[in-house]
């Protein structure tokens, strides 16, 4: 493709012919400064409902509205030339039955212009999946982990070991079955995900799932060490970016109060007189 050329945008159905291939590489986006690096580099820049804590300082994802999800969404899709972008339906919108779930998922998509949702559960879900894949909605599936039901789970816990496991399983097959483009794994034993990926038709994007899916994802804050106080043990840190931040800040400050900052550099002259008229 030549510099000219226009950028071709990642679909759903590209995602889904990446089974078995070059592992896909997916990362969190919230703004547009944010998708527009992570456009550079992955697949998918998936809006989670994670924004809730990350960037608006709640305890959970439970409390994230529609209208966090469009605003965010928004962002996100004005920033991705190529990237598939995918936008999480929060808590409360679509848990109720298909039709509620194709209005939710339809006002976001008419509303933000992402090509496809993502919605968490297994076999509880596969009816709602398949009701939305029939009427041109994309969906991402997510099992294992699903923080949506963090309180009835028990915690943000490995889910999958021993017995559970095949329930995971059958999750996981469920909702590829009913139409999933994509399947997130998060927080399984790196054996359940290995059975997962082989037992289903679509790419598995794991978190927390060890080396054996089709492709991984995490919150690009976690990747890039924004946070000091949060380190989970599936998250490598491609930077300390928290540490650095807080030295600029640190030393912005300290310019200010000392009168360093703004210098003469940095601020603007009188305007030169016009000559006068002859």
């Amino acid at each position: 493709m030549s510099a000219s050329s226009p950028v071709r945008p990642v679909l759903p159905a590209d995602i889904r012919a990446r089974k078995g291939g070059v592992p896909l590489a997916c990362l969190t986006a919230y703004t547009t400064p944010m998708a527009r690096l992570v456009d550079a580099h992955c697949d998918i820049a998936l809006v989670g409902d994670s924004v809730g804590m990350v960037l608006h300082g709640l305890p959970s994802t439970l409390g994230v509205t529609m209208e966090m999800m469009i605003l965010h969404g928004r962002a996100v899709v004005r920033g991705c030339a190529r990237a598939l972008p995918v936008i999480d339906l929060p808590f409360g919108s679509y848990e109720e039955g298909p039709g509620q779930a194709f209005r939710s998922a339809s006002r976001m998509m008419a509303e933000t212009g992402a090509p496809a949702v993502k919605l968490e559960g297994g076999r509880s879900m596969a009816e709602t999946i398949a009701y939305l894949a029939a009427r041109g909605v994309p969906v991402l599936a997510h099992v294992g982990l699903t923080p949506q039901h963090v309180n009835t789970l028990g915690g943000h816990r490995v889910v999958g070991r021993d017995a559970e496991a095949d329930a995971v399983l059958a999750d996981a097959r469920a909702v590829a079955e009913a139409g999933a483009f994509a399947l997130v794994v998060e927080k399984v034993p790196e054996t359940l995900a290995r059975r997962i990926t082989d037992a289903v038709p679509i790419p598995t994007i794991g978190i927390g799932a060890g080396a054996g899916c089709d492709g991984q994802v995490l919150v690009v804050d976690d990747m890039l060490g924004l946070f000091t106080d949060f380190r989970p043990k599936f998250v490598r840190r491609y930077a300390e970016l928290a540490g650095t931040a807080d030295a600029a800040i640190a030393a912005y400050a300290a310019d200010v109060r000392g009168r360093r900052f703004p210098g003469p550099e940095h601020g603007y002259g009188e305007a030169a007189p016009k000559p006068r008229a002859p």
